[in-house]
């Protein structure tokens, strides 16, 4: 999938003000009405239904009802606006504060970070197109890494491997959602539905299998690749089990 914007790549600086509240403010010729928040909620509204290409500073303006420069008063532009908006995204799956959470509960501590965030891929699904391998840290995403953190503590492993477990299940989770996106886009981009494509390639496909070239896929079930398994839950489960049976070894080694 084309990657078009990057995030962290306008000025970090200035981002980082913005994001932790120390330079809202616009410097001058503040217009009333306007404001930094409605700035952002504006780009993710246009984003969710057009993509991050649809967002511009112009496009904005036009959303706001205001002139262009008044934007760049408040934002100095569109790497440092994608900063914002994916610090207000990454946000939402935290409005709801578990608090304390049971060190024994982690296993569902996991799956509920993995549901939330496929829900967030789905919601807004520009930000499978976003490079963030350079995130810049606001309030939101240090807070979910905090909370994510505090979940997984009751696995008992060290520092590097409590993060790589948050690595593994985020990555496992951008997989299925870019699988899911890039399907829908693939629909709507040629006008030809997902079962009409592969029921296209059936005629010259089961000649192959007949063939006997190809002797473990001619194997298979006919619904060895049904839309209708939950290829999410599958997945989750297995890492799931997979990470017990680490903590368990650990503790028995303990």
């Amino acid at each position: 999938m084309t990657t078009t914007d990057t995030s962290g790549s306008g000025d970090v600086s200035r981002s980082l003000e913005l994001l932790w509240g120390t330079g809202e403010r616009p410097s001058r010729g503040p217009k009333p009405g306007l404001t930094l928040d409605r700035i952002v909620t504006a780009a993710v509204r246009v984003a969710d239904a057009e993509g991050m290409p649809a967002v511009s500073m112009r496009r904005l303006s036009t959303e706001l009802g205001t002139g262009t420069m008044s934007l760049y008063r408040y934002v100095p532009g569109k790497a440092e606006l994608l900063d914002l908006m994916l610090d207000r995204v990454i946000g939402e799956p935290l409005e709801d504060d578990p608090g304390q959470t049971d060190p024994e509960a982690w296993p569902d501590a996991v799956r509920e970070m993995a549901a939330a965030h496929l829900a967030l891929y789905r919601s807004h699904p520009w930000l499978l197109k976003v490079n963030q391998s350079r995130t810049v840290l606001g309030p939101s995403a240090v807070r979910g890494l905090d909370v994510s953190l505090s979940a997984l503590r009751g696995m008992g492993l060290t520092d590097p491997e409590t993060i790589s477990v948050i690595i593994a299940v985020q990555s496992f989770v951008s997989g299925i959602a870019r699988m899911e996106l890039e399907s829908a886009e693939a629909a709507q981009q040629t006008g030809q539905s997902e079962e009409d494509f592969w029921r296209s390639q059936e005629p010259y496909l089961s000649k192959a299998m007949l063939s006997g070239d190809y002797p473990s896929l001619a194997e298979l079930s006919e619904d060895a690749f049904s839309s209708q398994f939950d290829h999410f839950t599958f997945g989750l489960e297995r890492l799931v089990e997979g990470f017990q049976a680490l903590v368990s070894a650990r503790a028995g080694a303990a």
